[in-house]
């Protein structure tokens, strides 16, 4: 069934207009916790990586960034005592990054800062509402990983 270009475009405005709210207090949060959005990335991805340590290589291609600035990031990440790197096990001549505690704490304490905020923004909102808040960006996050090109 073919969408209405006004209603595209809506669309369009709405998803940009709350990813910059979001994206904005995002960056407070991380001001409070005396951490760089990209260190944040950082921390998260490495993360998220299910056990499987990352070179800085990887790291950077997954943040799409020069290998020099990605060194650079981890560099102030490792001075900050939240990463690590190491030598990997089975070939020493490659460098792993471990997330350390104190980046496993902050990871949690920013998520949980995150979770406040939303949580307060949605405080009035019937849950039916937000249930099909969920449902629908569900069913967009499916359609835009299927969707190529």
């Amino acid at each position: 069934m073919p969408q209405s270009d006004a209603s595209i475009v809506e669309l369009d405005r709405l998803i940009r207009h709350a990813n910059s709210i979001i994206r904005r207090r995002g960056r407070d949060i991380l001001q409070e916790f005396d951490i760089t959005p990209p260190q944040f990335d950082a921390l998260l991805i490495l993360k998220n990586n299910k056990g499987e340590n990352l070179t800085i290589g990887e790291l950077g291609e997954r943040m799409y960034l020069a290998c020099s600035t990605a060194t650079d990031l981890i560099d102030r990440m490792e001075r900050n005592g939240l990463v690590e790197r190491a030598r990997d096990a089975n070939d020493r001549r490659v460098i792993r990054l471990n997330i350390l505690e104190k980046g496993y704490q902050m990871v949690d304490e920013v998520l949980a800062a995150r979770k406040r905020y939303l949580s307060e923004a949605l405080q009035d909102v019937p849950q039916e509402d937000i249930q099909a808040m969920i449902k629908g960006m569900t069913q967009l996050d499916e359609l835009l990983r299927t969707k190529r090109g």
